[in-house]
């Protein structure tokens, strides 16, 4: 019924100015601003649709995975345009200085938007 459909999802904020900037300066995203909230389109056509919500609260889950090939270099990247990425203290997960992850499945790293949504920077190559 919905193969062909192009789905998109989406999630909530509620402060989109701050996190369209973020999405499309700090991260250097194609977001553009409508209806509201504003669209992000993917190098693969993918779509994610962030909307506005005045009792937004923060998902405590990840919303959005960004697949890299180099963890290291991408946190690295991150730290210098000012994105913290160590926002876990879990004894539990073997997580660096730095919030690398590492030996628990691929290395992943998880930072926050400014309506503090929770993304990941993840091995896009599960052999490393």
């Amino acid at each position: 019924m919905f193969a062909s459909v192009p789905a998109f999802s989406g999630f909530s904020a509620d402060r989109i100015e701050e996190c369209l900037d973020f999405y499309r300066d700090v991260l250097g995203l194609d977001a553009v601003a409508e209806m509201g909230g504003f669209r992000i389109t993917f190098a693969n056509g993918g779509q994610v649709f962030v909307y506005p919500k005045d009792d937004h609260v923060a998902a405590t889950f990840t919303v959005l995975n960004f697949p890299v090939d180099d963890v290291d270099t991408a946190v690295t990247e991150l730290n210098a345009r000012g994105v913290v990425t160590k926002i876990y203290d879990d004894v539990r997960m073997p997580m660096d200085e730095r919030g690398i992850v590492r030996g628990w499945g691929p290395t992943i790293a998880w930072f926050r938007d400014p309506a503090g949504n929770v993304l990941s920077v993840i091995q896009a190559n599960r052999t490393t």
